[in-house]
């Protein structure tokens, strides 16, 4: 029979325990950090629809003489639009100083499902036809 010798190599318990709390540590700091970053990232979708939505609406002023509430009329396949990483709907209003005729008040808001619901940093974001941006959610100034 072979006897264990104190020159024995390998981790004991407690040096195995003390790495795992390590890490279970550094993941509890990362892991909200990286959500924030992925978060911030996706409101790009939003406001490349809305840029998208509104050279639309412009082509369409040009070609019609009037803007459309339809999405449909834009070449989307629903109405309200849908972002194209699908994070986002757009959808168009007549804007508060006059008709769907004269102007339009664009707003994307987090799709249905979409992680971005949780997002209370930009709720919604708008865009009029004058080129007013505007966000809502408790870091709106930071949104665009």
């Amino acid at each position: 029979m072979r006897s264990l010798s104190r020159d024995a190599r390998g981790f004991t318990l407690m040096e195995v325990m003390i790495v795992v709390a390590i890490i279970g540590i550094l993941a509890a700091i990362a892991l909200p950090s990286y959500q924030d970053s992925v978060r911030k990232g996706r409101r790009s979708d939003a406001i490349s629809t809305l840029l998208d939505v509104a050279n639309r609406q412009e082509q369409h002023m040009l070609d019609r003489s009037t803007y459309t509430t339809d999405m449909n009329d834009l070449g989307f396949g629903a109405d309200p639009a849908v972002s194209e990483e699908g994070h986002y709907t757009v959808d168009a209003a007549a804007c508060g100083a006059g008709t769907i005729a004269t102007c339009y008040l664009l707003t994307a808001t987090p799709a249905a499902g979409s992680p971005q619901t949780a997002d209370g940093g930009c709720t919604t974001f708008t865009l009029d036809s004058f080129g007013r941006r505007a966000a809502t959610g408790s870091q709106a100034a930071d949104c665009w």
